[in-house]
């Protein structure tokens, strides 16, 4: 009877190798081979085209959605909605009050942008499309690099588009705070964004070189081929024939961004241009009523006649204690300012507003040099039923303790019986159903 033979020593410890080279060598089936993709539109001029779009349009939104975020002053205790980030706001400043129409013309660019670039966004990663399933993943370091860059770039951008987008309608259906994922995606995004930029700039350059954009704008389906191979394998191995001409790509897709930016840009500058802001829907609903929009109502946030009926009060503290009723406040020094609210959503719109300078109330509690006030709304639950100002909001004269709107008393849905405005701040640190302000001393 003979023995088996046992394996050679090591044989074991080099199995999983063996089975890894095996399966690197071996392309799964469908988009995995090379031979799946056959369109003859991809290639790298095609790529590089779409991602100088991108590029320009990405880097304007990484700024204005920076400074969104520095307009919420983060660096004032109670406004931090993000208090674990500390690294990532190295360039933070106290957001001005001048002009007024900051905020608002920030968040109009950051949103309409952000919606126009949606097509260009999923045609640039059709294009790349092969790429993403490039069998094996990796076969260097560089390229690890690269596939890492690309979890980052394409992974933030998706999560950044979609949670901003649901943002817009105001439909939270994600169980996280929006303030604070969105913070940490835009940096994931733009780690991502500079790695592969850095990576890929060079053969990005090489791409726009290898045609022209003015003889591709003029030739027609007919005239349409595939591109040369390139390095990066954007080229279909085996192209088909075109069902669309380069020019009609690029066409439809520009075409798409001016069509979405035509339907959300109203919410932003107004006018007759609301009524077609489908895709900002406060927006449009300004257009309808000719009320200010509403986010919040005062049903949403639980106000009942108890909060704001006739046992309202006005709480005031400094270096004293002050408590007024509603017509108390009535009976002080009222002014009047046009000032807009402008929502993070993009949306905003002007209005005339009639109340008690800040300043002046900060006088009432003893406050002789206003510094920051803490600002806090009857309203018991919200990320922002509190906000702290700074300095220069709570001294700027047409920073208002608000009691009248356009003339009128001011309606519950927007803040009755009174509510802060405040010129070049976000909408939601304008505070509805105030209840208390806690004012300091300048330092």
């Amino acid at each position: 009877m003979t023995r088996k033979r046992r394996p050679a020593q090591g044989s074991r410890a080099d199995r999983p190798t063996a089975l890894l080279r095996r399966a690197a060598a071996s392309q799964p089936p469908g988009p995995f081979r090379p031979g799946f993709w056959k369109s003859p539109l991809r290639g790298l001029w095609l790529t590089s085209v779409l991602a100088v779009v991108l590029l320009a349009g990405l880097s304007v939104m990484v700024i204005t959605g920076l400074l969104s975020y520095a307009a919420y002053n983060p660096g004032l205790p109670h406004n931090d909605q993000t208090p674990g980030a500390s690294l990532l706001k190295f360039y933070l400043f106290s957001w001005p009050t001048h002009p007024a129409w900051l905020y608002r013309v920030n968040q109009g660019i950051h949103i309409t942008l952000g919606l126009a670039l949606v097509p260009v966004l999923l045609a640039k990663l059709w294009s790349v499309l092969p790429r993403l399933f490039a069998w094996p993943p990796t076969r260097s370091p560089a390229q690890l690099l690269e596939r890492l860059s690309l979890i980052m770039l394409v992974g933030g951008a998706l999560f950044e588009f979609a949670t901003g987008i649901l943002d817009i309608q105001n439909y939270y259906v994600f169980p996280f705070s929006f303030y604070t994922a969105h913070l940490y995606g835009a940096w994931v995004f733009i780690a991502g964004l500079v790695i592969h930029v850095s990576v890929k700039f060079g053969l990005m350059r090489a791409g726009l070189r290898s045609r022209s954009l003015r003889r591709e704008l003029r030739t027609p389906l007919a005239g349409t081929g595939p591109e040369d191979p390139d390095p990066s394998g954007l080229r279909a191995a085996h192209p088909g024939a075109p069902t669309i001409s380069r020019r009609g790509l690029l066409a439809a897709t520009g075409g798409a961004s001016a069509g979405l930016m035509a339907l959300v840009v109203g919410q932003s500058i107004g006018g007759w241009t609301r009524r077609i802001a489908l895709f900002g829907p406060r927006g449009l609903s300004a257009a309808g009523t000719g009320t200010l929009p509403v986010n919040r109502t005062a049903a949403a946030a639980a106000i009942t006649d108890l909060d704001v009926g006739d046992s309202y009060r006005l709480m005031l503290a400094g270096t004293r204690h002050v408590t007024l009723t509603r017509e108390q406040v009535l009976a002080m020094p009222q002014h009047t300012v046009v000032l807009p609210i402008a929502c993070v959503e993009g949306w905003s719109a002007a209005a005339s507003w009639t109340g008690v300078r800040l300043a002046d109330l900060a006088r009432a509690a003893g406050i002789t040099s206003p510094g920051p006030a803490q600002v806090e709304s009857v309203q018991r639950k919200g990320p922002f039923r509190k906000v702290v100002l700074s300095t220069a909001q709570v001294n700027d004269p047409r920073s208002l303790l608000a009691l009248r709107l356009d003339g009128a008393d001011l309606p519950r849905d927007h803040g009755y019986p009174a509510r802060t405005i405040i010129p070049g701040a976000p909408g939601v640190h304008c505070t509805k159903w105030v209840g208390r302000i806690t004012f300091q001393e300048q330092a």
